[in-house]
């Protein structure tokens, strides 16, 4: 395996908190209660785990089999309770589901980042904005129609 250097965790964290405001600042302007301050920590420490599983593995990779998906699918069950919490049921309605799913989404970027697949993570965010701000307008077009 690879070592990644100290200016490389650095550019990776700065990298998954940029690309996670992105989406958190989207979710914040409409008011929702996850906003830009947990989607900017939920990508991070997402990030960061992802590096800390690639450093770990590097470490031991001498002592045997070493997994760094190990780590990331701990993240991918962790978040997937975090993001029940955001999701209300009233009567007949659910609220939360998309600030769920942006946070999903978030933490699959931090994890994107830390491995350094920025082409992939940047992609992924204009796609992800993309579906929160225009299929949005769409949603209601379509709904008054």
């Amino acid at each position: 395996m690879v070592e990644i250097s100290d200016m490389q965790v650095i550019v990776r964290l700065v990298v998954s908190a940029v690309l996670s405001s992105m989406v958190g600042f989207e979710r914040e302007i409409k008011g929702r209660a996850a906003g830009l301050r947990t989607h900017v920590l939920v990508g991070l420490s997402s990030c960061l785990l992802m590096i800390v599983s690639i450093k770990t593995a590097t470490s031991f990779s001498l002592m045997g089999t070493a997994d760094p998906g190990r780590i990331a699918a701990g993240v991918v069950t962790g978040v997937g309770i975090l993001c029940a919490g955001t999701v209300m049921r009233f009567g007949a309605s659910v609220k939360g589901l998309t600030t769920a799913a942006s946070m999903w989404a978030v933490a699959a970027l931090g994890l994107s980042v830390g491995l350094g697949y920025y082409t992939a993570s940047l992609s992924a965010t204009v796609l992800i904005l993309a579906t929160l701000l225009i299929l949005s307008r769409l949603e209601r077009v379509m709904t008054k129609k």
